[in-house]
């Protein structure tokens, strides 16, 4: 992918996939021969949950990050129906796009799923997957729900939901550490959230959003997959994680002591180390196996 290297470091890009501007931002490494990672956000969130994480992976491969319909600085898009297989296949148009062909998917949270989504529609393309508390086995909305959600009242009681929520208690119940809670950290996951059209989208996903994948569904993806845990993680209990791995036909599951959900904020160079080492790994192996014969 050709990038002027003046804009390497540039705040975003902006690009029309399916007729929804995403933005996106893109990191390029001097070895042209570098592996292109792909960092997928969750609910609620944005591209900034990677902020810690980014100086890291931008040191080995080369980087992109977007936000998805919906979130960050992408369009609420009133056109785009907001279900996870069809995220999914947003992110295969977006590499399309980009003229990109094998990538590392690594998703957060709900971004987990939607990895495992676009894993499944292009095996030959995503080569592996990396899975931060990833989101499993939650089911649809009930039928009462999504009928209230057409009711004049409930855009009204979800912005004003929205308005209350304490953007800092929410990062006090996501973290294990809380004196990573900082002013500035606060106002970085306020902001994404602010606009007003946010409400409407997300209402939208309420509305679309299928379940996720159930655990047939889960022998399917044949990609190798590795899962990072907080054992304290509070909205995906670890035990899901134990779950996954069960279903997961080629995965491997690391639990990481003294951590929450978002433990790219808490753990980010050890989550670098492993991904590492999980990218790396088939390398090595055929290096040994060169070496001994």
């Amino acid at each position: 992918m050709a990038v002027n290297e003046e804009h390497i470091y540039s705040p975003g890009y902006r690009l029309n996939v399916n007729n929804v501007q995403i933005y996106y931002e893109y990191y390029d490494h001097e070895d042209p021969e570098a592996k292109v990672v792909v960092l997928v956000h969750g609910f609620l969130s944005s591209t900034i949950s990677f902020r810690q994480l980014l100086p890291y992976l931008t040191k080995k491969y080369k980087v992109i990050a977007l936000d998805l319909p919906g979130f960050g600085q992408s369009e609420k898009s009133t056109s785009f129906i907001y279900k996870l297989t069809n995220y999914g296949q947003l992110i295969i148009d977006f590499l399309d796009q980009l003229h990109i062909q094998n990538v590392i998917l690594i998703g957060h949270s709900m971004g987990g799923q939607i990895c495992m989504h676009a894993a499944k529609k292009a095996p030959e393309r995503i080569k592996k997957l990396i899975l931060l508390g990833c989101c499993s086995y939650v089911k649809r909305a009930s039928r009462s729900l999504i009928a209230c959600s057409y009711l004049p009242l409930f855009t009204w009681g979800m912005r004003s939901w929205i308005q209350r929520k304490d953007v800092k208690q929410n990062l006090l119940a996501v973290l294990h550490d809380t004196k990573l809670v900082t002013e500035e950290m606060i106002e970085s996951y306020k902001k994404p959230i602010s606009e007003a059209a946010f409400i409407d989208s997300l209402i939208r996903l309420l509305r679309h959003r299928e379940g996720d994948m159930c655990s047939q569904e889960l022998k399917d993806i044949q990609q190798p997959v590795l899962m990072i845990w907080g054992k304290e993680d509070q909205v995906m209990p670890v035990k899901t994680g134990y779950r996954l791995k069960h279903d997961l036909p080629n995965a491997e599951l690391i639990v990481y002591e003294k951590c929450g959900h978002l433990l790219m904020e808490e753990k980010p160079l050890e989550i670098c180390n492993e991904i590492t080492r999980f990218i790396e790994q088939d390398e090595q192996k055929a290096a040994n196996q060169k070496e001994t014969s």
